[in-house]
């Protein structure tokens, strides 16, 4: 019910969209992609941010 705003895509192709960190049951690290919309918030994806993407903080990506 809680998410921190990590990355912000107002550009995408497909619409405004960003990607949300936050921590689910047993405090498991999960990041959210998501659109906001006038009456809602459509979820697009979610799933587990892993360390081989992410830094150890698993809100900033690594370097390509």
């Amino acid at each position: 019910m809680q998410g921190e705003l990590i990355e912000d895509y107002p550009e995408d192709a497909r619409g405004h969209s960003c990607l949300l960190y936050g921590q689910g049951v047993d405090q498991r690290d999960i990041h959210v992609v998501c659109a906001p919309k006038e009456d809602l918030l459509a979820i697009i994806t979610a799933y587990l941010p892993t360390a081989e993407e992410w830094e150890q903080d698993l809100r900033t990506r690594r370097s390509q």
